[in-house]
């Protein structure tokens, strides 16, 4: 590492070329914020530091010669950061110059080490540093001496208005910038030399305000600075969006930097990303055409491409709008803006736009919930005949996604994901990686493996990213992070780890804020977490409320909500209503998963009116649903659900057989409710087995005698059933669910006392007692409910 930062002073061939651009156009060199940081560099090779603190000096370079001028307060904060003492130097030098005379300034310039004066100079003199050392001596040799004295001037003023009051008007920071607008070097006193390079060497001296990336700016900038600046948000904006400026405060620096450059394309491009991030279809769109507009006027696409490079941006823009519409789900406008973009591109033989249009194409009838799996495969074809890697493993990503929602089995699409993620490692395309690891996560979690969900959401958010690191920021604020996150956060309230699951969600409202593209994805997880804890504690009275809120973001989802709330109120015959309408949309959108939970919830219905035989064939399309499309934790559910109806039918013993094959997965992969609700029911049914009868009212405590029934009894079972429900309670207990925790402390009473028990017993009945009152509610009966 310790080399990377070294090759900044000694090895010209690790510098990019995009940094010797950089560091050859910037102008204004001459100003007191240079001077700043030639000072830096020189205490850098006088004073003795440490090899953390000159790594991280080395890390501070570039971005200081490249940024945008900071206050002197700014400059200091953040190189002492890296190590104050070349901060304390540095002040020190500057307020030598800055309190002494116009001699000093010289004498500072004079004896500078360059690579040229000085063999022992640290700096080559082709590295960044050499450079801009040589850049920033060739300017101040060319200034006049009345340039020289205004510089020297503007140093005091810069040095000054960092310990200047407020209520100073001298030398505040707006009287700063009124100076320096008289402070023309490129003046009428140059020579005849100095007009010559007049062009490389515009040095004109002002203050810009945009003293950082989180200052909005009111002066002008450089060329290179603005686009320094544009590259750092456009880059701050596409992996961590918390350290680009405010949305506001970036429209006000872009409308600033369009107010002296309307035809800045670029800016345009940056507008339209920030349009984006506040979902304003209206200036996104306006951005978005001006862009390319501007593009085209300025003949940037022409230069190497003739009338070929005006027809590329033309047809790349009407794909651009397409996209923008499919965003924001206006589906007509997205469809006529590809045809435009297919025509224009069939026109030209441009095969890869017309790949990007059929990807496009596919995804807008997958959007519209049309079949796409023909389009999808020509698409996957047609991009692997072109070499065109990114396109083909997006189609094979869509085809496992459409096969997962179809039935497929889990071996054929992992074997699909596993031949994908070799080409993506091949071929580096870290954000497909990232992608496939999602969508990995969201297919063991659709098929009930929760453990793997787990192992997949861990390995992204583990996983060190291919792409260049830039500015300090990892990619991190992708949709794939959101998804890995939110199934994380779910998977930990379904053990009943709410520190944690509060935890995730403060993370996640930190990097994706609720203006951004992806907060959705976590407002619709933290609305389901609460509701379905709510829903936990009995507490019906708070979980109706997020019903609205859910709806607003997931339709589907808030329907399905409802119908539970009402179902809870003893509100049936809305319930059913609900459900029967929901079951006909999830049927025509080919939802299948809430499709098996609608029947679900309405065999429970029936279960309430004690219609358990008519509860069945509901149960057996549902558990025939489930496994056809390899839904273990939804066909386990189902597997619970048709125990509890055996049981309420007199079967128990068959109901204890069909459960010993729902039990082992719902304790390996099941939520702690799921694990409760399991073992709740097999000690009923072992209850029943040993020689119980199921009771209609859950108060009834009278409803055995222990010393008429002991002979009946099978002991056995019946401590089995003991055991049982000390573990449900355990579980019920991480959810704070009282309601069943009633429950089992009834059915423990009962088993205690015909035990003879007495103790035991007394204890159970005591706990039954207390959470009856504390609930405050009649206890449902037992058998009417799972």
């Amino acid at each position: 590492m310790a080399s990377v930062h070294e090759s900044l002073y000694f090895n010209p061939m690790m510098t990019n070329g995009v940094v010797h651009a950089n560091v050859f156009g910037i102008k204004d060199w001459v100003t007191p914020y240079k001077i700043s940081v030639l000072a830096l560099l020189y205490d850098m090779t006088a004073s003795k530091t440490t090899l953390p603190e000159r790594r991280r000096l080395n890390k501070l370079i570039l971005p200081l010669q490249q940024g945008p001028d900071l206050t002197l307060g700014q400059f200091l904060k953040t190189v002492e950061e890296c190590c104050p003492q070349t901060a304390y130097a540095v002040k020190q030098r500057l307020q030598e110059m800055a309190d002494g005379e116009l001699k000093d300034m010289e004498y500072f310039f004079s004896t500078l080490p360059t690579p040229f004066t000085a063999f022992d100079s640290e700096a080559y003199k082709t590295s960044v540093v050499g450079l801009f050392m040589r850049h920033m001596l060739l300017a101040y040799n060319k200034l006049s001496f009345s340039q020289v004295y205004k510089l020297y001037k503007s140093l005091q003023l810069y040095y000054h208005s960092h310990y200047a009051k407020p209520a100073d008007g001298r030398l505040s920071l707006p009287a700063l910038v009124a100076d320096d607008s008289d402070m023309d070097l490129t003046s009428t006193e140059d020579t005849v030399g100095d007009r010559i390079d007049r062009e490389e060497l515009d040095t004109t001296l002002h203050e810009s305000e945009l003293r950082n990336d989180n200052t909005p700016s009111s002066g002008p900038l450089s060329q290179k600075q603005a686009e320094y600046f544009l590259a750092r948000q456009a880059y701050l904006l596409k992996n961590d969006e918390n350290k680009a400026l405010k949305p506001a405060a970036l429209q006000e620096e872009l409308n600033n930097m369009l107010k002296f450059n309307p035809d800045f394309a670029e800016a345009h491009y940056l507008n339209y990303l920030n349009s984006m991030r506040v979902q304003d279809i209206f200036l996104s769109a306006h951005c978005l055409l001006h862009y390319f507009d501007r593009l085209i006027l300025s003949g940037n696409e022409g230069k190497s491409n003739g009338d070929e490079g005006y027809g590329r941006s033309l047809r790349y823009a009407a794909l651009n709008l397409a996209s923008l519409h499919c965003r924001f789900g206006h589906y007509q406008q997205a469809d006529l803006a590809l045809q435009e973009a297919v025509r224009i591109a069939q026109e030209s033989n441009d095969h890869v736009c017309l790949q990007h249009c059929l990807s496009w194409l596919y995804t807008l009838e997958q959007m519209k919930g049309s079949d796409s799996t023909v389009l999808t495969e020509d698409s996957v074809k047609m991009a692997a005949h072109f070499c065109l890697p990114y396109l083909a493993s997006l189609g094979i990503q869509s085809l496992v996604q459409q096969g997962a929602t179809q039935g497929k089995t889990a071996h054929k699409l992992m074997d699909a994901l596993k031949d994908t993620d070799i080409l993506h490692w091949k071929h580096s395309l870290s954000e497909l990686i990232e992608i496939s690891l999602a969508q990995t996560t969201s297919i063991w979690r659709m098929y009930g493996k929760s453990t793997m969900a787990l192992q997949q959401a861990q390995l992204l958010l583990n996983m060190s990213s291919l792409e260049q690191v830039n500015f300090g920021v990892q990619q991190n604020n992708t949709e794939a992070f959101a998804v890995a996150l939110c199934h994380l956060a779910e998977l930990h309230a379904e053990q009943g780890l709410y520190c944690a699951v509060s935890d995730i969600l403060q993370h996640l409202k930190e990097q994706f804020p609720p203006h951004s593209q992806h907060a959705k994805l976590w407002m619709l997880c933290d609305l389901k977490i609460q509701f379905d804890r709510h829903m936990n504690e009995g507490k019906y009275h708070l979980a109706e409320p997020l019903v609205t809120a859910i709806s607003a973001l997931n339709k589907t989802e808030g329907l399905y909500r409802k119908a539970q709330v009402l179902k809870a109120l003893n509100r049936s015959t809305e319930a059913y209503s609900v459900l029967q309408r929901l079951q006909v949309h999830c049927e025509r959108t080919k939802c299948t998963e809430v499709v098996i939970r609608v029947m679900l919830s309405t065999a429970e219905l029936h279960w309430e009116s004690c219609g358990f035989s008519t509860a069945l064939p509901l149960l057996l399309q549902a558990l025939a649903l489930a496994r056809q499309h390899h839904l273990q934790s939804l066909a386990s559910e189902t597997i619970l659900h048709l125990a509890f109806t055996q049981l309420m039918l007199g079967v128990p013993e068959h109901a204890l057989s069909v459960l010993h094959e729902a039990i082992e997965p719902v304790l390996a992969h099941g939520s702690v409710m799921d694990k409760g609700r399991a073992l709740l029911l097999t000690a009923r049914c072992q209850m029943a087995v040993a020689g119980f009868r199921p009771n209609g009212q859950g108060q009834a405590a009278d409803s055995c005698v222990a010393s008429d029934l002991s002979c009946l009894i099978d002991f056995h079972l019946a401590g089995l059933a003991v055991d049982t429900l000390n573990e449900a309670a355990g579980y019920f207990s991480k959810l704070n669910c009282k309601e069943r925790l009633r429950d089992v402390h009834y059915l423990q009473a009962l088993l205690h006392r015909s035990l003879g028990q007495t103790s035991h017993c007394h204890k159970s009945a005591m706990l039954f007692r207390l959470l009856d009152q504390e609930l405050q509610s009649p206890a449902p009966p037992v058998s009417m409910r799972l």
